[in-house]
This record gives structure tokens, sequence and C-alpha cells, in this order.
């Protein structure tokens, strides 16, 4: 499993950016809500043996770099038209972007009907015109393949969704957008986060989405 993406990535952190000491954690069914300067959001991974969170009770302890070393252990209708999509993830309006599109193939590591697993990334990527990338793959640690095997065949490649972290580090492993949120209301998005929010409409009122481009 490759682990460069991410180390750079912490690299990048410490090289550019001021520690800052972390406020709350909530880790919700859903989401994950860290607080420090600001409020980060990330998709809570489920196993079938849950081991727990390492540290649970004294994650206020750390500092905010301290916390982000955890991860070693939104119209794209318009721009769809006639292309071969391959999408990472599920997303919402994917049925408009299906009707767009000359093809649209939804890879999951745990797939629904109709999707394609997550092997069939090496076969299906290549032939796409542009890829959409859910930003838990940085997560689960598949982003890095990903990313490679868009960049070594020329797909255009959005990493999307509230977990995507706004690096320019992703840039240099072949990302062409990155589509994320910033949490504009942080005191409702941590109640909301602990009550179980799921879906990105439950808090869409406390966040705003962010695009920058390559």
């Amino acid at each position: 499993m490759k682990m460069k993406l991410i180390e750079d990535i912490l690299i990048d952190l410490k090289e550019n950016y001021i520690d800052s000491k972390v406020r709350d954690v909530r880790v919700g069914i859903t989401w994950t809500a860290v607080l420090s300067r600001n409020c980060g959001l990330g998709y809570t991974f489920h196993s079938s043996r849950e081991a727990g969170v390492r540290g649970a009770g004294k994650l206020t302890e750390k500092t905010a770099f301290g916390l982000a070393e955890y991860i070693k252990s939104w119209n794209f209708t318009e721009a769809s038209k006639n292309k071969n999509i391959a999408m990472v993830g599920h997303f919402p309006h994917s049925e408009e972007i299906k009707a767009a599109a000359k093809n649209l193939w939804i890879i999951e590591k745990n797939p629904y009907l109709g999707d394609f697993p997550a092997e069939a990334s090496d076969y299906l990527i290549p032939k796409a015109d542009i890829a959409v990338i859910s930003g838990t793959t940085l997560i689960n640690k598949s982003m890095e393949h990903l990313l490679e095997l868009c960049r070594d065949n020329r797909v255009y490649t959005i990493i999307l969704g509230p977990s995507t972290l706004m690096s320019p580090v992703l840039f240099d492993y072949g990302a062409d957008m990155l589509a994320g949120c910033r949490v504009i209301n942080i005191e409702r998005m941590l109640k909301k986060v602990s009550h179980g929010a799921g879906l990105v409409k439950e808090f869409k009122d406390d966040i705003e989405f962010v695009v920058i481009d390559k």
C-alpha cells in the first residue's frame, strides 16, 4: 500500500503551516470533526472488528500536527456530456451525470447493484475522460494509486466531497481540481456530528463549498 502521498502531505503541513492545539474532537457515526484553529471534517470509516480510537479521551491534549499523524494508521453534469466518467464513490446528482455522459462507471469498495468493485479501477480509469474521486480515498489509503492511474492516462481528475483535503500536494500527484468544503457554523456542525448526521444535505447550511483548480 502506497504511503508517499500521505508522507508528503504531512511534510507540507509541518513546513508551511503553524501548529495549533486541538480544542475538540467529535467521532460520529458517519463523520468525524476536529476543531483546532479551524474545523475539519472527514468520513468515519467502520471495520468489521472495531478497535476504537487510539488515545480516546486524550485527543484534545494533542496538537493539530500530532492528530494529523493519525492518517498513517460538488455542476459536473455539463462537463460530463458525451464523456466517459469514472466515479470512485457515490455522489449526489449521479443520475443526472449518467444521463449526460457517454458512460458512467461507479466504483465502490462495497459496491451496490450496478456498481463496479474497487478492483475494476485499474481497468476503467484508463478508459475515462474524467475521474471523480471521493476525498475519503485518502483516509482508506487508495488515493495515491488512483491518482497514479489518472496521471499516467491523462485523465482529468477531481477530488470531491467534504473529506477532501485542500492541499496543493494533491496537484503534484495528478489532481486537477479539489472540491471540498469549509465549516462556517462550527458549534452547530460539531453538534450535528455528535448527533449522528449522515447526508451532506443535513449540514449544508453549516458549510460552504470550496473549489481550487490546478
